[in-house]
């Protein structure tokens, strides 16, 4: 019966710390940018250090906008790839491609294929960025290997300076 026991407290743990290891990784998800390419972000930002920004809602879209134009203006964050993400799983699939396209209108066709909309797995993209609160855009610094440097949420003026001093 201990050996039971045993086993069971082992097996538990194990699962735990599966659970736990996978909650790190990037879901595979196939998303597509705005110029209409199909991409999988856990490929695409193998093998380079990279900023997520992403939204989980219309009011958390308006915010992640504004971080992409303070990492932009940033030359201490120049050499950083940029990729935000705007996830609209939960919208009704009618009105998906005029969610789109109005996102489409506000984003220059320079940062276009830097601009990733996901239509699945809602919940394993928002367990990846801790949302709590998706009204507010979620940032991420992962470096080359996919290592998670820094994460935060909220307004870009609070926390860009954290998202330098992790940088460096």
């Amino acid at each position: 019966m201990r050996n039971v026991a045993l086993g069971l407290v082992v097996l538990v743990a194990s699962a735990m710390t599966g659970l736990m290891a996978s909650s790190q990784e990037m879901p595979n998800t196939a998303g597509e940018t705005l110029s209409g390419k199909r991409i999988v972000l856990a490929e695409q930002v193998r093998g380079h250090a990279v900023v997520l920004v992403a939204g989980f809602s219309h009011e958390a879209g308006n915010g992640t906008g504004a971080w992409v134009k303070a990492i932009h203006a940033d030359p201490a964050l120049a050499s950083v790839i940029v990729y935000e993400i705007a996830e609209i799983a939960g919208a009704p699939s009618l009105i998906r491609g005029m969610i789109k396209s109005g996102m489409k209108k506000g984003v220059p066709a320079a940062e276009q294929d830097y601009f990733v909309v996901l239509t699945e797995d809602a919940k394993p993209w928002q367990s990846y960025f801790e949302v709590g609160d998706d009204q507010v855009p979620y940032v991420m610094l992962l470096d080359p290997s996919g290592k998670i440097l820094w994460h935060g949420h909220g307004s870009a003026s609070g926390l860009e300076t954290q998202l330098k001093a992790a940088l460096h």
